[in-house]
């Protein structure tokens, strides 16, 4: 197999694919699934053996990781079936799944043993999917969790969220709000006012090098 490599306009190299694999979602936070939301039928949506054939020919194009997202991808039935055929495609090295975690428990069986390499759980809400947060990191793999720090909303949450990296073998990362939709009209706590916030809690933290 002869890869040609993809790279952007400043030379960096492409090797990382995100696949949508639904639009729906078992949750419907106003930012991201308002009230009046136009689902896309599904004889409009790729099928498994459709988004595998993409995934092949992106291979051959050097994309090696595929990460597969939602929507919420665990709605969708047999999420397991199309990590496996990724998997299967000569080349593919990393298979990931972004997820909102209410459905992790009781697929994480499956999902590994089609082999997915690794989870990460965007908690919109902390005591709902503890539990789920809980058996992925107890099976062993790889856990990272995704966390908007918005004001007003979700403020009693932001110190035992980070008591998980404290006490568990994960690592939480606080992102941003997408700006689109309702999600526009959210404040949320930029990168100073989250270090100010956990120095405050555990001391003065020391920027480190390594990616996880």
């Amino acid at each position: 197999m002869i890869k040609t490599g993809i790279r952007d306009s400043y030379g960096r190299e492409i090797n990382y694919m995100r696949i949508s694999i639904t639009d729906r979602c078992n949750l419907r936070c106003c930012y991201c699934m308002p009230d009046g939301a136009d689902w896309i039928p599904m004889k409009d949506i790729l099928t498994y053996e459709e988004i595998t054939a993409v995934c092949q020919e992106a291979v051959k194009l050097g994309i090696t990781r595929f990460k597969i997202t939602g929507g919420e991808p665990l709605v969708r039935r047999e999420c397991s079936k199309l990590i496996r055929m990724i998997k299967e495609i000569p080349g593919t090295e990393v298979v990931t799944l972004t997820t909102n975690g209410l459905l992790l428990g009781e697929q994480l069986e499956s999902l590994m043993q089609a082999g997915l390499d690794a989870v990460n759980i965007s908690l919109d809400t902390l005591s709902v999917v503890l539990a789920s947060i809980t058996t992925a990191v107890e099976s062993g793999i790889p856990v990272k969790i995704n966390a908007v720090l918005q004001k007003g909303m979700n403020e009693e949450e932001w110190l035992p969220l980070t008591q998980l990296a404290k006490n568990l073998p994960l690592s939480v990362r606080f992102i941003e709000m997408m700006p689109i939709g309702y999600g526009k009209d959210f404040q949320f706590r930029g990168e100073s006012e989250i270090c100010e916030i956990l120095e405050k809690a555990y001391g003065r933290m020391t920027p480190i090098k390594e990616r996880y």
